[in-house]
């Protein structure tokens, strides 16, 4: 039988790396992080079981990192792509560094979209493929004023736009044997944004996550949220939310609200 070739970004620890073990006994790995040390110790642990392992190196908020990593998908033969890389940066705007706003969209929005371009041409020229991405549940809470939610402007800005890119291209690529899925967790125990995750009793465990992801795409799911019990229901409310949204607000003329006497 055959072995597909997944890449996994992100694959030195947390999700991408738990994504590489569920994997290593039915794909062959190539596995991006900018940690070449942690790769290369769990490229040897994956070839222990049979995979063949690539370590590809490469900073994904810089330009030539995602090159690399492009160059790599332009060869047509990965057939899962899973982006898992990905930082926080949790703070109030004021008081984010100019610079780190470019690295913080570059790897959580940019750089996904970037190889997912890469890997599509070779997908849909092999009539096989599967896309993931990792979002976020705060993807989700823009007009959230939960106080415990962190102050997060550029992460819910970055995980949106990662969120509504992989719905669209999940319609986009519909009538195509491509399977698409974009992953929401909640609060994941890794030691990703500086290991504030392992503080938090409710948190899941990121071999949970990539479990949950996995599952999901078997059952056909466009949009996984690991801990959502009843899924279907709740993303069919927010899909019908949306339509009318879009519908109800395409109109030639402006709501009364804008245009009764008192204006």
């Amino acid at each position: 039988m055959t072995r597909t070739i997944a890449l996994i970004t992100g694959a030195s620890s947390g999700i991408g790396a738990s994504y590489a073990r569920l994997l290593a006994d039915e794909a062959d790995l190539v596995l991006v992080a900018r940690r070449a040390d942690r790769l290369n110790d769990l490229a040897e642990e994956f070839r222990a079981r049979g995979a063949a392992v690539e370590v590809l190196p490469a900073d994904l908020t810089t330009r030539d990192g995602i090159a690399a990593v492009t160059d790599r998908l332009a060869a047509g033969d990965v057939r899962m792509l899973i982006s898992s890389a990905g930082v926080g940066g949790y703070a109030p705007l004021t008081d984010v560094d100019p610079a780190d706003i470019d690295h913080l969209l570059t790897l959580n929005a940019v750089a996904p979209i970037q190889l997912v371009r890469a890997a599509l041409p070779g997908m849909l020229a092999a009539s096989e493929g599967t896309i993931v991405t990792v979002a976020s549940l705060l993807a989700f809470s823009a007009g959230s004023m939960d106080p415990r939610a962190p102050r997060r402007t550029l992460y819910v800005a970055a995980k949106a736009a990662i969120l509504g890119f992989t719905r669209t291209l999940a319609g986009e690529l519909a009538d195509t044997p491509i399977r698409i899925q974009v992953v929401c967790p909640g609060v994941v125990a890794t030691e990703w944004n500086g290991g504030v995750g392992h503080s938090i009793p409710w948190a899941m465990s990121p071999e949970d996550v990539a479990t949950a992801s996995l599952a999901g795409l078997r059952l056909g799911e466009s949009v996984c949220a690991p801990g959502l019990e009843n899924d279907a229901v709740t993303l069919e409310a927010l899909l019908a939310a949306e339509n009318d949204l879009v519908t109800g607000g395409n109109q030639p003329t402006l709501a009364t609200r804008y245009s009764g006497p008192e204006r």
